[in-house]
């Protein structure tokens, strides 16, 4: 009897999830993978299945990764000191060189292999391929200091990810991106997941962090907000409750919201299987961002 009740439970998520499968069918999602996840063996494997599984239910699934700590990690290793000015890595030829092999080279061929590994057909580019990212040089607006090969996104031409989509592959994107001359910049990989989102009119944009989501009070749990508004997520940067790390990603998301982008949500991704609990179940387990209420 036990075993029958266990049986009926797992029917009745199934059935919990049934209305959302059928909702978001044919649609497109960005997911925008970073912190913990890109670096746990365990939680890697485990969003790598729960993108295989929206594939599998009709979801059409472009993921982006980041890689700071990495990069950081192997600029160490080689002797060289990782600088930042406001949040921004000073990126000299020789640090822009490490980056892309980090994230082209390694990062994204390993999340590719990950996701392959488990039955899926992912395809690894850079922002670079087919011309799919383009950007200037980013001018630091807080200091006259150069920061190098770090680039600002103008254009996204998403030709080779709806070409990938058509015949079937899981698109997997390194944030590098082409200049005017050819040359690789580094940007932000939140801001590419947004820009991304927004020139496929994504049906929804889900950045996958090391932190729940958003809070009224940083300082107290019991304030987290599943659901917030455009307009109270302006309210919250402005009283600078929402800053640093977060603001990127929450930016990312306005970026996206505001170009056509259905929802955004930011979620934690060292909650096993986060993306099929945000998705797939009423509570579901992050904030999500919309227009209005």
């Amino acid at each position: 009897m036990e075993k029958i009740k266990e049986l009926v439970g797992k029917a009745n998520i199934l059935l919990e999830a049934l209305p959302y499968i059928k909702k978001f069918s044919n649609n497109i999602m960005v997911v925008k993978i970073g912190g913990e996840p890109m670096i746990d063996e365990e939680l890697k494997n485990n969003i790598a299945l729960d993108i295989i599984l929206m594939k599998y239910v009709g979801i059409n699934v472009v993921v982006i990764h980041g890689g700071g700590k990495q990069i950081s990690n192997l600029m160490h290793k080689l002797g060289k000191k990782a600088v930042f000015i406001n949040g921004l890595r000073v990126t000299d030829k020789e640090t822009m060189e490490i980056t892309e092999m980090v994230l082209t080279g390694m990062i994204n061929k390993d999340l590719v292999g990950v996701i392959n590994k488990h039955g899926g057909e992912a395809v690894g580019i850079s922002g670079r391929d087919g011309n799919l990212i383009e950007s200037i040089k980013k001018i630091n607006e807080h200091s006259k200091e150069d920061l190098g090969f770090v680039g600002e996104i103008n254009k996204i031409n998403p030709k080779i990810i709806k070409t990938l989509i058509e015949h079937g592959f899981i698109p997997v994107i390194s944030p590098v991106s082409v200049g005017p001359n050819g040359e690789a910049f580094n940007i932000n990989a939140d801001t590419a997941a947004g820009s991304v989102a927004a020139a496929l009119n994504a049906e929804k944009l889900i950045i996958l962090s090391d932190v729940r989501g958003i809070y009224k009070d940083i300082e107290n749990p019991d304030s987290f907000m599943p659901t917030i508004t455009l307009k109270e997520v302006r309210e919250l940067i402005k009283a600078n409750i929402i800053q640093k790390g977060m603001l990127p990603k929450v930016n990312a998301c306005i970026q996206g919201l505001q170009n056509g982008v259905g929802k955004a949500h930011i979620i934690d991704g060292k909650i096993s299987h986060s993306l099929l609990l945000e998705l797939f179940t009423e509570a579901g387990v992050g904030t999500e961002i919309i227009l209005e209420r």
